[in-house]
Parts: structure tokens; C-alpha cells; sequence
């Protein structure tokens, strides 16, 4: 049966949102001058990445600094400006897609140099670029039942890897333009990291209200962007499409339920291209002023896009407006939440 996954939390607060940039700035203009040759040999122009995404640059990582490096220093941000100790951490969830091998879990080293208690929770949440908004979600849960006082959740990318993985692939002198846009999407991400804590609102009235939100699925759409840490391929279109259909059918069944139709002061949408943020906004008739962009010189940064987001507007919100978590996921998998500030 199709139908939403509803989530409402009666004692969880957002204590604050932090991010931490990559420094080192990749412009589009300098991936398209190493890909001049194989756009001149499959007929298509440069340019791509700013003509149909919008992204005039993305960042990577200093030589030695590692996505495990920026989680912790956005998660030791994050536990600074809320205030809270290390020792108060009940639970530590990493959402990072990145990952340098399957076990054990990149949680373990984030929570290492954090210098968490033995006593916190810490494992590892991926879902593609919902894994942060999931993360949240899980950790709001406990904190509603009692059984933790304080959470952290962090997220870390890294894309360098995946781009010079994917110049090299394409430098084959057996690609084709089907290959260069089957692997487009790649070289539109971008690295950074960010983090949340989430506190208890009956101790934090100060924080800001996580009221919850729902979810939905549509895993028919498994196979239309798959990737490991080398090679990504993705039917940009056919995610597209099937993603913006799927937060439709979210949206008609639970924006009257939670209100979601007027004054609401912020979209916080995953951050993925031009087309796709005006695609959703019309099918959703959002007012694209109110959908603060990161991806022009961040790039998508996956699970990060919305708490980085989300974080670069913090200081312009008010106390007492709506924000709304709006993604969705490569599976496929969609979530909207709402924040009250």
C-alpha cells in the first residue's frame, strides 16, 4: 500500500547546526579544461556543469586532511556553540556516504577524536542524501523515549576521490557521450562536513523545536544512481523525475496534516542543481525565495547539503519561524521536517 511514514517528537530541540568548509576550490571551468580532449572527441561543448547544474565550483579537502577529519571538527563546533560536553553525548550517529573501507565503522574514528564517553551509541546511518535528515530522525527518538539526553550526528564528504576516478574513466579512449552523462552527476559533488546536536527541549527551551515530519518510499527507482567511492552512474533525468513525483505524492498526503501549505519562513531543500530546485518548487508552488542555494559554489554535497545549508542561514532566522528539511534520497526515499526556531 502507498502512504507516508509519519514521525512527531514531543521533546527534542535542535541545540545547533554547524558546518566546516573544504578548503581548497575546484571551479567547474578547471574540470571541464582537464575533460577538453574527450569533449572534443564524443562532440560536446564544456560548460555543462554551470549550463545545466548551476555549479560554478566545489571544494575539496586540504592533502592529509580526511572526510573522518571534517566530521570531527564540525561535530566539536556543533558541541561548542550548543554548549554540551563530550561527557553528556548519549549518542554520536555518522551519516557520511564516504567511507574508506566497510568495516569498522567510520563512526568509531569520529567518535575517537571527539573524545566521546564509552558510554555513547555510536554506529553509522547511510541512506544517500538522507542519511543526515535519518540520523535526526533516530536520535530524536531516543532522546523522546528518555533513554539519552543529548545527541550528535555529523556528516563528512569527500569527492575528490570520485572526480579524479571519474576524469580517468573518461580519458578512456572507449568513452563515449552516453558515458560522460551517465557519469555527469559525479562532478557536480563536492566535499564538506557539518553537524547537529539535538538536545532535550524540557532542558533547552532556548533550542529550536523539531517537531518531526514525514517519509516515503518508491524503491522501484533502486537502480537510477549507483555508486561506490570510484565510480558513480546516474540517470540524472530519470532520478529526477521520479524523485520530484515522489515528494509530490508526499506532499499532497501530509502538507495539510502538518500545516506546511503557509508561512513557512525557510525551505532547506538538498542541494543538487538549478533545474531540480525550480522543478520542485514549481511542482510544490514553494516561493523560490525562500530556498536559500548552496550548490552554485559548493556543489552537492549529499548528505551534508541540508545541515550546511541549513547552518549558512541559521544567523537570519528568527524565534518562532517555520524551516522546512526538504529531500530526497538515490532508492528512492524522500523526507520533509520541520524545525521551529
Amino acid at each position: 500500500m502507498a502512504g507516508n511514514a509519519i514521525h512527531r517528537f514531543r521533546n527534542t530541540s535542535v541545540l545547533a547546526v554547524c558546518a566546516i568548509e573544504a578548503p581548497r576550490v575546484i571551479t567547474s571551468d578547471a574540470l571541464d579544461a582537464r575533460l577538453a580532449e574527450v569533449y572534443q572527441r564524443v562532440g560536446l561543448r564544456p560548460g555543462m556543469m554551470q549550463r545545466l547544474a548551476g555549479i560554478s565550483e566545489r571544494r575539496w579537502w586540504n592533502k592529509g586532511t580526511t572526510f573522518v577529519d571534517g566530521a570531527a571538527m564540525a561535530g566539536a563546533k556543533a558541541m561548542a556553540e550548543a554548549g554540551v560536553q563530550p561527557g553528556q553525548i548519549g549518542l554520536m550517529i555518522n551519516t557520511s556516504v564516504s567511507r574508506a573501507h566497510l568495516e569498522p565503522s567510520t563512526a568509531v574514528a569520529v567518535h575517537h577524536q571527539l573524545g566521546l564517553p564509552s558510554s555513547c551509541h555510536n554506529f553509522d546511518v547511510t541512506n544517500a542524501c538522507l542519511g543526515f535528515v535519518n540520523g535526526m530522525q533516530l536520535a530524536s527518538a531516543m532522546i523522546d523515549s528518555g533513554q539519552i539526553d543529548y545527541a550528535l550526528i555529523v556528516n563528512g564528504e569527500d569527492a575528490e576521490e570520485l572526480h579524479e576516478a571519474t576524469i580517468a574513466r573518461l580519458e578512456e579512449r572507449a568513452a563515449n557521450a552516453k558515458h560522460v552523462f551517465d557519469n555527469f552527476a559525479s562532478l557536480t559533488l563536492g566535499s564538506g562536513a557539518a553537524a547537529m546536536v539535538l538536545g532535550r527541549t524540557d532542558l533547552h527551551p532556548e533550542g529550536h523545536r523539531y517537531l518531526g515530519g514525514a517519509t516515503r518510499s518508491a524503491s522501484q527507482h533502486n537502480e537510477l544512481c549507483v555508486g561506490d567511492m570510484d565510480d558513480m552512474r546516474t540517470d540524472s533525468t530519470g532520478l529526477m523525475n521520479a524523485g520530484i513525483e515522489l515528494t509530490l505524492e508526499m506532499w499532497g498526503e501530509s502538507a495539510a496534516d502538518f500545516g506546511w501549505e503557509h508561512d513557512i519562513s525557510r525551505y532547506i531543500i538538498h542541494q543538487v542543481s538549478n533545474v531540480h530546485t525550480k522543478a520542485i518548487a514549481q511542482v510544490l508552488d514553494l516561493d523560490l525565495g525562500l530556498i536559500p542555494l548552496t550548490f552554485p559554489t559548493r556543489g552537492n554535497l549529499g548528505p551534508a547539503a541540508i545541515p550546511l545549508t541549513l547552518a549558512s542561514v541559521s544567523g537570519e532566522l528568527s524565534q518562532g519561524d517555520r524551516v522546512l528539511l526538504m529531500g530526497i534520497g538515490s532508492g528512492l526515499n524522500a523526507s520533509i521536517s520541520e524545525i521551529v526556531w
